[in-house]
């Protein structure tokens, strides 16, 4: 098929039908950014500077000075951003002197203008990611504000610390492995205590502001994500702060634990679907389990009615208990090694119920990538349910040694029955 080139140039080229679709594309991004500030400015019943029809004509601006840009001179762009900032600057003069000192539409219409460029050059999807994030922060302005005015001097000072430590501290730590072995990686840690502060911190955020049962299984859903290892370690840490949430914590526990299967299936499938075919009923069988044991405990929890009052919500930030599960980590990597070392990979049972200990993805997308290769893939698969095994192990000692009385009961019987369940797995595996 023939196409009609608008642009051609030594670094790419632009046919009619491309130019056409980020043109709409451009349109539509001023159209809802726009519509977003007038409803905004109408349900406030303030003065509108500027409202759908502006959002896409500066959007659409932005658009044609960039394609100018490139057909001619990049100075026309350089002009049509100068000229939208002159005439922002100058209403925000006029409508201040009137006494209104807001700023957001103003920059959202600077902002609307560079993104019509973006849009222009290619980045559709970056230009539309950062629509969505600017339409939820436009109007979240009065949620915002209600949020801002509940925090505590505390809670202020918990959020800058662990900015602090994740985006200070954090990005400068040695990227190089250490050690022994060889696999102590100080940037692999500091990760690992950032996210064991951060599952907890903004379970904490989550909790003050969305209640403690929506709060705490967002906050294990999201962090299941990651590690559920992570969230069972947090929240038996915190079920002894706030025993009377213990079945809450609790149901976030076995949510992580579903999680953390459908994790096992996805990686499994990335790395070597050969080995999901045998896998499939095992980790099912394991998966409903986990799934039917979150939800009886969630069903148990709200068939008796709620009789706290004020939730006590404890440290919002624990970097203590988040640096010893750090240290932890690095003592698991050395044990690790050792035992490949003294092993080898006949060995390979043992390594997997060992690296376990902190979580199981290393050691299933380790073996889903030896399985069928240089390792049996029976072998493979009888390692990933091992370690599926082990850490379920570990977790229930992590809620028996760090949780309180009442979570601990609940714990060993709900694991006790997704232990069951692996060790089923692991039978009709080997039948």
């Amino acid at each position: 098929m023939d196409l009609n080139f608008l642009i051609q140039t030594e670094t790419g080229q632009l046919a009619e039908f491309d130019f056409v679709i980020r043109m709409l594309v451009t349109a539509g991004i001023g159209f809802v950014l726009g519509l977003e500030r007038e409803f905004s400015q109408y349900a406030e019943s303030t003065e509108i500077f500027a409202g759908l029809r502006t959002f896409m004509l500066v959007a659409l601006l932005g658009f044609l000075t960039a394609f100018l840009g490139t057909a001619f001179s990049k100075w026309i762009f350089i002009a049509g951003f100068l000229s939208v900032v002159s005439i922002v600057a100058i209403s925000f003069w006029v409508t201040s002197n009137k006494g209104n000192i807001g700023s957001t539409t103003e920059f959202a219409i600077i902002f609307t203008f560079l993104l019509g460029g973006l849009v222009f050059t290619g980045n559709i999807n970056l230009s539309l990611a950062l629509t969505v994030i600017t339409v939820v922060l436009l109007s979240l302005k009065v949620t915002l504000r209600t949020m801002i005015g509940q925090l505590t001097q505390k809670e202020l000072f918990a959020f800058v610390r662990f900015a602090v430590i994740a985006l200070l501290i954090l990005p400068f730590l040695p990227n190089q492995f250490y050690g022994p072995y060889a696999v102590i990686n100080p940037r692999e840690v500091g990760w690992v205590i950032v996210l064991t502060s951060g599952i907890g911190f903004f379970g904490y955020i989550l909790m003050k502001f969305l209640g403690a049962d929506r709060g705490i299984l967002l906050t294990s859903i999201l962090g299941g994500l990651v590690s559920s290892t992570l969230v069972t370690f947090t929240f038996s840490k915190k079920s002894k702060e706030t025993p009377q949430l213990s079945k809450n914590y609790a149901v976030g526990i076995f949510a992580a634990a579903t999680i953390m299967v459908i994790r096992m299936f996805l990686m499994v499938y990335i790395f070597n679907k050969a080995m999901l075919v045998g896998l499939i009923i095992p980790l099912l069988i394991v998966l409903l389990t986990a799934f039917g044991v979150a939800l009886f405990f969630y069903k148990s929890h709200f068939a008796k009615p709620q009789t706290i009052a004020k939730i006590v919500l404890g440290d919002p930030l624990n970097i203590k208990n988040a640096v010893f599960f750090g240290l932890f980590y690095m003592g698991i990597l050395l044990l690790v090694s050792y035992a490949n070392a003294i092993y080898g990979t006949k060995g390979i049972y043992v390594s997997s119920a060992i690296s376990a200990l902190t979580d199981i993805d290393a050691i299933a997308i380790s073996v889903s990538k030896l399985g069928g290769a240089t390792m049996d893939l029976l072998i493979a698969q009888n390692a990933i349910l091992i370690a599926a095994l082990s850490n379920t192990i570990v977790k229930i000692g992590i809620a028996v040694f760090t949780g309180s009385r009442q979570l601990k009961k609940y714990v060993l019987i709900g694991y006790g029955f997704i232990f069951i369940a692996g060790i089923v797995g692991f039978l009709v595996l080997n039948a």
